[in-house]
């Protein structure tokens, strides 16, 4: 058979979509994500707020049809793949049911791969980021329970592979007391199960993060975007002199920053000397989880997110070969923090032709 060629697209995907106990319990009956999103309000003449769902609507992620649904549209448009954030707390996992069912189910059809997100619960959405309600813990023990229990979902036929490796991902290596350590022990035992091995990433933000993933006993990193370094670059400096000027000011409670500038300064930094596959994001403005210290970037558009695509597709296209050929997508539906390719109100599906665009001729086949 022949081998498929081109450049994979994977965006994250965020399970936050229904309610559960636990946020029943640390934030009121029937919380989910959308509660957050429906109470946004523009903060500046111009800000983008709120974000209303178009053709999926505010959807519950226990109906299948939904997760359906998604899946049908990200396939339309282009997209190879969907990374689930998947949340384990030495051995308590949370919002787990969506993929459960798409495990469990068969359904959809559609390729993915998993992302721990292995940081501490906290009050983050009220900005109490020190008020802990769930702890991560690390130990050699839990590391083997972790990877007994990924086994079974890295055998589901669905699963992207590199070179028949499972591609696994985790947001915070450096909050592992010991990466290399936790590296050999999940690739010990995979090769025990009689996978041909793992291939284990990392999410950084460049240039936050100097040193290889090999380093840590990883096999690559993901360019996880949008970075936050370089404030001042990133900020217009007629925004900047109105931190100065007025004192009752969102610019002075919140931070932001231009889309525009963020996406040249991305196109335009050294290329790293090691492994790092490109990563995008539509927009970004996390104001619905927070009252004050939010991150907005303005002046994201269309025509401009499918430019900077369209150069992250031809620089992992130029840089890799075969299943490493790989754009990571920040996010499929992070509607919280803005950043989300599912159509809304304001753009309709302008992203998702964006994307289609932009991988025309380089997807797989």
């Amino acid at each position: 058979m022949r081998r498929p060629v081109g450049v994979r697209t994977i965006a994250f995907y965020l399970p936050q979509f229904y309610p559960i106990p636990e946020n029943d319990e640390w934030w009121g009956k029937g919380f989910t994500e959308w509660t957050n999103v429906a109470k946004a309000r523009p903060l500046f003449r111009g800000h983008y707020q709120p974000h209303v769902p178009a053709d999926l609507g505010f959807y519950d992620l226990r109906l299948s049809e939904t997760r359906e649904t998604q899946a049908n549209l990200a396939r339309e448009y282009g997209l190879g793949g969907f990374c689930h954030y998947h949340y384990w707390l030495h051995g308590r996992r949370l919002l787990n049911r969506p993929f459960d069912e798409v495990l469990s189910s068969g359904r959809p059809e559609f390729p993915f791969c998993l992302c721990w997100a292995n940081h501490n619960w906290t009050r983050r959405w009220d900005g109490q980021d020190q008020e802990l309600l769930v702890e991560q813990r690390y130990s050699e023990d839990d590391d083997v329970a972790h990877i007994r229990w990924l086994l079974d979902v890295f055998s589901d036929r669905r699963y992207i592979t590199i070179d028949g490796r499972p591609l696994f991902l985790v947001i915070r290596i450096n909050s592992l007391p010991d990466p290399r350590r936790t590296a050999e022990t999940w690739r010990r035992e995979a090769k025990a199960a009689g996978l041909p091995g793992l291939y284990l990433c990392t999410t950084i933000s460049l240039p936050s993060l100097d040193r290889d993933a090999a380093d840590y006993g990883f096999d690559a990193a993901v360019d996880f975007q949008p970075t936050w370094v370089l404030n001042d670059r990133l900020t217009p400096w007629w925004r900047r002199l109105r931190h100065l000027l007025f004192n009752n000011d969102p610019f002075l409670t919140n931070y932001v920053r231009s889309y525009p500038l963020l996406a040249q300064y991305v196109m335009g930094r050294p290329e790293p000397g090691y492994k790092v596959f490109p990563g995008i994001t539509p927009a970004w403005d996390n104001t619905p989880r927070r009252r004050a210290g939010a991150h907005i970037f303005v002046g994201s558009t269309p025509k401009l997110f499918g430019h900077w695509l369209r150069w992250s597709v031809n620089r992992a296209a130029a840089r890799f070969e075969g299943d490493e050929q790989l754009v990571f997508i920040n996010a499929w539906n992070e509607w919280a923090e803005g950043n989300h390719l599912e159509p809304d109100q304001r753009w309709g599906r302008q992203y998702l032709e964006a994307t289609a665009r932009a991988l025309a001729g380089r997807t797989r086949t």
